[in-house]
């Protein structure tokens, strides 16, 4: 299908929902059930129906996957619900479903998204929430103008015990001040540095290749080169290192710094391909003085071995990590920023959130039952939009 006219069969499903709203589901008993429409349920879709309807109140709607094996998987365990493998037929049951959760591959999750919030259905998409910075403004619009739907990315570490208490701990300023953020991942399962295959390998049985490409410039299946799971290295599909892992190991500085925008980036590698990432990556943002914070700068190291200096980290690390250096100590958060583990200055050894040191530090953030969801059926039929 050409790109033109997938964009537009994507939006003009959104479009007519929204020139025609349904009302917002509204339960006349916490028990009622929330019906959700699942779109993506191989891989980390299939994680995702399964905690979702793990939370309890849940109806399986619909199902939708490209992949014929992942939505018989699927509807063999939820066999009640509607079966499709193209998402915008979605739209044309709107009536039957209350709420959409998105986990395709990342450069359709707009076009999954936008319809859904335009005829007025709450939202989970998994991250990163799109594939370019124009797709995430839509996304911003849509959402802003329905503002009693309940929304949220699939950035899961900051619904954390350790994500809040370390977010409390620089809140407090219990670090002094905070001049560096260093980020690392250093291994990805997906092609970098690499151009794409001459050659063509025959598309699997039940897998609905064009639908798969979506909105992305046509080109043939290759076993094992996009599909399943290695797309994130391409242009076209994915953001790489970046999008996948930032939104995670990001997420605790830009929250408790309050970081807002970078006034300089520096990016420094090796191994870039035409259509793929670069093998090895250094970036550097630097973020300027606001209130009562001074400037920070942020790294993020990407590739094999490719670690924080040792007169950063101390000494080994694993393999990823995130870690906050300020003037008192430095808090070693992890890369999805869910640990809250403190090295003080002076002293010789990490400590935990047991710390006697935090034991009078208050609680500030609200604590939620689930990392999955935001929001749960009770809190989606009263129209509230839940606090992160």
């Amino acid at each position: 299908m050409q790109r033109r006219r997938f964009l537009t069969t994507s939006l003009a499903a959104g479009l007519y929902a929204a020139a025609t709203p349904q009302p917002l589901w509204s339960a006349s008993s916490p028990n009622e059930m929330l019906r959700v429409a699942f779109v993506g349920v191989g891989g980390r879709g299939g994680a995702n129906l399964k905690s979702i309807t793990g939370v309890g109140g849940i109806e399986v709607a619909a199902l939708c996957d490209v992949n014929r094996a992942n939505l018989n998987r699927a509807a063999g365990m939820h066999p009640q619900a509607r079966t499709m493998e193209d998402f915008r037929k979605l739209y044309e049951h709107e009536g039957e479903f209350d709420a959409v959760v998105v986990s395709t591959t990342e450069h359709t999750h707009a076009f999954a998204t936008l319809p859904a919030l335009q005829c007025g259905k709450h939202v989970y998409c998994e991250k990163p929430l799109a594939h370019s910075v124009a797709e995430c403004h839509a996304l911003l619009d849509a959402a802003q103008a329905r503002p009693e739907l309940a929304t949220q990315t699939g950035n899961q570490g900051c619904s954390t015990e350790g994500f809040r208490r370390s977010f409390e701990v620089l809140q407090a300023g219990l670090l002094g001040e905070v001049s560096e953020v260093h980020v690392w991942h250093p291994a990805h399962s997906w092609p970098n540095g690499v151009d794409r295959p001459a050659t063509a390998d025959p598309v699997p049985t039940g897998l609905d290749w064009q639908s798969w490409l979506g909105s992305a410039p046509p080109r043939p299946y290759c076993e094992e080169i996009y599909h399943p799971g290695k797309w994130r290295g391409w242009y076209d599909f994915g953001g790489g290192s970046l999008a996948d892992f930032c939104c995670h190991g990001f997420q605790l500085a830009y929250r408790a710094l309050d970081l807002g925008t970078p006034t300089r980036i520096e990016a420094t590698g090796e191994g870039l391909g035409h259509e793929s990432f670069a093998t090895r990556c250094h970036v550097i943002y630097d973020f300027p003085a606001s209130g009562r914070r001074g400037p920070v700068k942020l790294h993020f190291y990407s590739g094999d071995n490719n670690l924080p200096p040792d007169h950063i980290t101390g000494g080994p690390v694993g393999t990823t990590g995130c870690l906050l250096i300020g003037s008192e100590g430095t808090l070693s958060a992890g890369l999805w920023n869910t640990d809250c583990n403190i090295w003080w200055k002076g002293e010789s050894k990490y400590r935990g959130a047991d710390d006697p040191r935090l034991a009078e530090l208050p609680r500030t953030q609200p604590r939620i039952d689930t990392q999955v969801l935001k929001w749960d059926p009770r809190l989606a039929a009263k129209g509230e939009r839940p606090r992160w």
